[in-house]
């Protein structure tokens, strides 16, 4: 299923193409932002161009209100939320706390990545996202640890930080905000901590 879903993507993108290549659309990846009904309707000139793009600012305006939008920790069936902070008495003062989701301790320097298609991570680097998904796994080869803001032990972080043997803290509050590119730190997936060090590597 997940192969004919890169087909259709690709044949998307190509379509795409060449409403970009006449002008109708601003950049093929725009497309993404209509439904299939709207695409197919746009090329069988049933939808003007200039209400497609109307439409296609409208949502991407909307994204940028969603994106800053805070998810809960836990979301039931019945569709209730929880925010409720993770404790751990053990940490040091001062350390970051979440859920141990894979064990081991390492050091290194943070790489914050916050979108996916915004950001590089080189060998070494130490991944902070605030969650990740199945298209961060190529990320998961260049990172020594990962740190998540969302996520238990069966989300996706967690099950592939195992999987590569790398240590990994997840459902660490606001660890996009409060970490920053560069700091050295070190991360404890054993026991659910992340501590900023002081004294950096040259």
């Amino acid at each position: 299923m997940i192969r004919y879903f890169e087909l259709y993507r690709e044949a998307i993108l190509e379509e795409a193409q060449k409403l970009s290549e006449k002008g109708i659309l601003k950049q093929k990846e725009d497309v993404f932002y209509l439904t299939l009904d709207e695409l197919i309707r746009l090329l069988e000139n049933r939808l003007a161009g200039d209400e497609a793009i109307r439409r296609i600012d409208r949502r991407k305006e909307e994204e940028k209100v969603y994106r800053n939008f805070t998810p809960p920790r836990i979301i039931t069936s019945e569709g209730e939320t929880f925010n409720g902070g993770v404790e751990n008495k053990d940490a040091p003062p001062g350390a970051l706390v979440g859920i141990p989701a894979s064990a081991g301790v390492v050091e290194g320097y943070v790489k914050v990545i916050r979108r996916l298609e915004e950001g590089t991570l080189n060998k070494g680097e130490i991944l902070v996202a605030p969650y990740t998904d199945p298209g961060w796994t190529p990320l998961f080869h260049s990172a020594k640890a990962l740190i998540t803001e969302v996520g238990g032990l069966m989300t996706h972080g967690s099950v592939v930080a195992r999987e590569y043997g790398i240590p990994a803290v997840v459902s660490v509050e606001n660890a996009t905000q409060i970490l920053k590119d560069g700091q050295y730190i070190r991360v404890d997936g054993t026991n659910g901590y992340v501590e900023i060090l002081e004294d950096k590597k040259e």
